[in-house]
């Protein structure tokens, strides 16, 4: 799976190496574009996962803010619900960022 903004792929990855929380896929850190991602001051906590950071994606001179997110300390309680350690996984917004095949 790849995730696409203005043309450029961000991330890259093998499905198996993907995680889907909540309809969403989670890429590894080590899928992200070098430089692609910069953390965003928006706050956002979830009740089961925890703090998440956003991240601004900047591509061809363009910021796309909060177009990504992350989880980097997760509550540990939240692996058995999603059957993995996903910390530092990124997942992308749907309506600026394309995850396709």
């Amino acid at each position: 799976m790849k995730a696409i903004i203005d043309g450029a792929i961000v991330a890259d990855a093998s499905d198996s190496d993907l995680i889907s929380i909540e309809g969403n896929y989670y890429f590894p850190p080590s899928s992200i574009a070098t430089g692609a991602l910069s953390d965003s001051p928006t706050p956002y906590t979830c009740p089961w996962k925890g703090v998440a950071q956003y991240h601004d994606i900047s591509v061809g001179g363009s910021t796309h803010h909060d177009a990504a997110w992350s989880y980097p300390d997760p509550y540990p309680a939240s692996f058995d619900r999603v059957g993995r350690d996903y910390s530092g996984y990124v997942a992308f917004d749907k309506q600026q960022v394309t995850v396709a095949e």
